[in-house]
């Protein structure tokens, strides 16, 4: 087995399996993160000023996981589609 075999491309190897299972469930993870935090600041925390402010904590943790996601998802493939390793190659 090659190097590229074991990489692949596509729904295979090793660069299919991260990109449709791996990075949705951290997608999902950081969009989860946002959520609770949303929910600790307007429904749970109450007059609470303490919770309210972990709420924003989340809610800008959140946010800023979201942001670098879809920032290194976007330069990976990219990068991948540069060197050819696009699925269906």
């Amino acid at each position: 087995m090659t190097f590229a075999q074991f990489v692949g491309s596509g729904s295979t190897g090793l660069i299919g399996a991260m990109n449709t299972v791996v990075v949705p469930v951290i997608f999902a993870l950081a969009f989860l993160v946002f959520v609770w935090g949303v929910a600790k600041y307007f429904f749970l925390s109450g007059a609470d000023e303490n919770a309210r402010s972990e709420g924003r904590q989340f809610i800008l943790w959140g946010i800023i996981g979201l942001v670098v996601l879809f920032a290194v998802w976007g330069f990976v493939n990219l990068l991948l589609s540069t060197l050819g390793l696009t699925p269906g190659n």
